[in-house]
């Protein structure tokens, strides 16, 4: 399992422990300066920030390493995230009160438009939570935005099960670690945190505790599947007509499974794969 797990989730899955989404975190004050800061400030601090890591790009690998591994350790302390599969995100929001959808942070970034994928989760049943009211005081208050916008967790599921079939990739994330705030989902072309892990290996998450496997006997070689991974896992095999998984590149998000119209794709624990066991 993840070091998040042995650290915050004793030992199982770390984003399933109701601890993590607990009132008392929600409402710390250093929290909340952080939460204020990071929704104020990452419009323009982001940008910056992919033009050092390019800028690092042209130093030798030992120290791009070096300044990479920094970076992971400071953020695995503040803000850092996990790609879940759908199953488990069903489970996350089984145990929260209050969800909430509002515009992806990443796409205003990255694509300067108001997408609204991402979700702020609380234990807490009011609306006005305190992740809710520094959405709107911090980063939903300009004239051109909607703000946020309450769901039930049918709503929600049901969303995510869209956004699914679209290819995007489901993650949780801390601000201020172990307080998890929310589930965005994400693609690598427009997602920041998942463009900066996969495309310049500087780890903003964890992968999945799962690993994706494809039963051969069911897969009839449509490819429909490869469209879906954000991450390069999927190749095709010609003479043999089948689709093949890169063990080393999958996330385990299961996001391929939607494309399977044959039910040949499905996950198992990544613990039970010694090849990738420690790969996260």
């Amino acid at each position: 399992m993840c070091e998040f797990c042995t650290k915050h989730g004793e030992g199982e899955k770390w984003y399933l422990q109701a601890k993590n989404y607990s009132a008392d975190l929600n409402s710390d004050l250093k929290r909340r300066k952080f939460a204020i800061d990071f929704f104020r400030k990452t419009t323009e601090k982001a940008p910056r920030d992919l033009k050092r890591l390019e800028w690092l790009s042209s130093f030798p690998r030992i120290i791009q390493d070096m300044v990479k591994g920094l970076v992971t350790w400071k953020q695995k302390k503040e803000h850092f995230g996990q790609v879940v599969p759908l199953e488990d995100v069903e489970k996350i929001l089984s145990m929260v009160n209050t969800v909430v959808a509002f515009p992806c942070l990443c796409r205003k970034v990255t694509i300067k438009k108001e997408v609204r994928c991402c979700f702020g989760l609380s234990i807490s049943p009011a609306v006005d939570s305190v992740i809710s009211s520094i959405l709107c005081d911090s980063y939903l208050n300009g004239p051109e935005v909607q703000g946020i916008e309450k769901v039930d967790k049918e709503t929600a599921l049901k969303m995510m099960k869209e956004f699914e079939t679209d290819g995007l990739a489901h993650s949780v994330w801390t601000i201020l670690t172990p307080f998890i705030a929310g589930i965005c989902n994400c693609d690598r072309s427009d997602c920041l945190a998942m463009k900066i892990t996969v495309s310049h290996d500087l780890k903003m998450m964890f992968r999945a505790e799962y690993i994706a496997q494809i039963d051969w006997e069911l897969c009839n070689g449509c490819r429909e599947c490869m469209g879906l991974c954000q991450f390069g896992a999927l190749s095709y095999s010609y003479s043999l007509g089948k689709v093949a998984i890169d063990l080393s590149k999958c996330y385990g998000c299961g996001v391929c499974r939607a494309g399977c119209t044959k039910g040949a794709i499905f996950l198992k624990p990544r613990n039970n794969h010694p090849q990738v066991a420690q790969v996260w």
